[in-house]
């Protein structure tokens, strides 16, 4: 017999040795009204079929769990990709992106697809999850599933595997169906509860429950210019035949890394270029425009995105000059309360709006103004000395999680604004069924950044992610799609140069802390990619925000 904590219910009880965690789950007379999808076993996610031999702390996770969530997703994948492949045995279906809060799916059959496709999918989908066939998850040797991926024409998935330094991986079957997702699935198909797919422009949009309210699938949004950046970045990764981490890992063991590096950091050097001509030629019945306005989610590299901007501005005679928001602040004890009665920073009521406003308008009026000094020793706010006012050639650059908000700049007129939204917007794929989060990107780029200048652990930036998600969901990304231009801050070759900085302070986190669950799954992940020595970058790059070595002050 073993013992198991579980969590839940902060019970204990004991079960054969070999039990399933659904065995312990119905064990423990759970009930969990939203569906059990996998489980933290030692804080290590597993799926319900994994079997216990020793003495366990166990807890059970729904959708309402980002890794339940997970699981939950993947499993849908499964199901839509068995849908395609018995409708359409010629034709194959790649998971591109994330977008209006679902999932970007593009059909590649040899015509173009209509609303009769996108119902016979969903039918068959259905007709799956009706079926409750079981998920099976087969061990063997890394060389045989890549053999076995080979011989069925899925090249992404063996060129992956064949780069993929561990000796022993696992695939699924689902019915006469194979293929691979790189974590836990549910135990069978009629564990999907809820979903949708419906025709997004050229492609699917594959859509998921609402994870505060799983009763309820994610409301459609809007996108189009999100989906024109994914877009537009694919295209370049098709231009270097990179598509996947495999094509990837392949290029880098040919002595390709060092182009794929040039390569990627000039494409981005010829985004700004031509945000910078935008700002500089754009003239609205004789207005121009004097303040340039930079949002984006944590870590995503507004700050050097905002420097690089000012270099190209210079370069066409103008004269950028760069404000804070935050010191805009109000005094610490002005600050608004979140739900748990502790200050909140991200709101937007923690920046004092009618002081900013007048000073912005006097600005733009052509008024001297004293700018503004936020001391975070004291929490106060003082007056710096240093006065501004605006020439002919002059531009402010205001960069801050709040600056694409309408209400920040209400009474500027539009003609004299250019809003930018950047975000590390991942685009190349583990492999066709498996995307990589854009916020996988971001995590790991402020764990290394947080550990380098802020003296902080992994466990604590992964401990506090969840926080500034919710930050980012409710002040930044319902204003993105105002945004004049939206600039990717992903290069394709980062996650191989964060590698070798991410892995050490992951490691460091402790088995007996929730964080160990993601920092897991993180290694796992990181696993998949060969890594890029750091002093192929060169000192402009975005990553130097993050690694260090940046020829731009900070």
């Amino acid at each position: 017999m073993v013992d198991i904590y579980c969590k839940n219910n902060n019970s204990t009880q004991s079960f054969p040795e070999g039990s399933s965690l659904l065995d312990i789950y119905n064990g423990f007379g759970l009930d969990m009204p939203y569906g059990v999808v996998s489980a933290k076993v030692n804080n290590k996610v597993e799926d319900l079929n994994f079997r216990v031999y020793y003495n366990k702390d166990v807890e059970f996770l729904d959708i309402t769990n980002p890794s339940g969530m997970r699981t939950y997703f993947r499993s849908l994948c499964f199901i839509l990709v068995k849908a395609v492949e018995e409708l359409y045995p010629q034709g194959s279906i790649s998971l591109e992106h994330p977008v209006s809060r679902g999932y970007y799916c593009d059909l590649h059959l040899d015509r173009s697809i209509g609303l009769d496709d996108v119902i016979r999918i969903k039918q068959k989908m259905q007709e799956i999850i009706a079926a409750d066939i079981p998920f099976q998850r087969i061990e063997c040797h890394t060389r045989q599933a890549a053999e076995m991926f080979l011989q069925h024409g899925m090249m992404d998935k063996a060129k992956l595997l064949r780069s993929y330094d561990q000796l022993y991986t696992f695939y699924y079957r689902l019915g006469n169906t194979t293929d691979c997702y790189y974590g836990s699935l549910v135990p069978s198909t009629g564990y999907i509860r809820l979903f949708d797919i419906v025709k997004y422009y050229d492609g699917l949009l594959l859509r998921i429950p609402n994870r505060k309210d799983p009763t309820r699938l994610e409301e459609v949004v809007k996108q189009e210019k999100m989906l024109e950046v994914f877009q537009e970045y694919h295209r370049w990764n098709e231009i270097l035949g990179i598509a996947t981490v495999g094509d990837f890992n392949i290029a880098c063991q040919k002595g390709l890394a060092t182009e794929l590096v040039n390569v990627s950091e000039a494409l981005q050097e010829k985004k700004i270029v031509r945000i910078a001509d935008e700002i500089t030629h754009r003239d609205q019945n004789g207005e121009r425009v004097k303040l340039v306005l930079i949002s984006g989610p944590s870590s995503s590299g507004k700050t050097t995105f905002s420097k690089r901007l000012s270099v190209q501005l210079i370069t066409n005679g103008m004269r950028p000059y760069p404000i804070s928001l935050d010191d805009y602040f109000v005094n610490r004890d002005d600050t608004p309360l979140d739900e748990n009665g502790k200050h909140d920073f991200e709101s937007f009521y923690a920046l004092d709006l009618p002081f900013f406003e007048s000073q912005l308008q006097d600005l733009i009026a052509g008024k001297e103004i004293e700018l503004p000094r936020f001391n975070f020793v004291t929490g106060k706010r003082e007056m710096s000395g240093r006065k501004l006012r605006i020439n002919d050639n002059m531009i402010l650059i205001l960069e801050g999680i709040h600056a694409l908000n309408p209400e920040l700049t209400r009474h500027i007129p539009e003609a004299n604004k250019y809003k930018i939204y950047v975000s590390a917007l991942t685009t190349i794929q583990l492999d066709n069924h498996n995307y990589i989060p854009t916020t996988d990107n971001r995590l790991l780029r402020r764990i290394i950044r947080d550990s380098k200048y802020r003296g902080s652990s992994a466990e604590d930036t992964i401990n506090r992610w969840e926080s500034v998600r919710a930050g980012e969901e409710k002040w930044i990304f319902p204003y993105q799609e105002y945004a004049d231009a939206m600039f990717n801050s992903a290069l394709l070759f980062e996650l191989a140069v964060l590698k070798d900085y991410a892995e050490p302070l992951l490691r460091k986190v402790p088995n007996n802390c929730p964080a160990y669950s993601e920092a897991n799954r993180l290694l796992r992940f990181l696993g998949y990619f060969t890594s890029i020595p750091d002093n192929q970058l060169p000192p402009t790059s975005l990553l130097r925000e993050f690694l260090g070595g940046s020829s731009f002050r900070y």
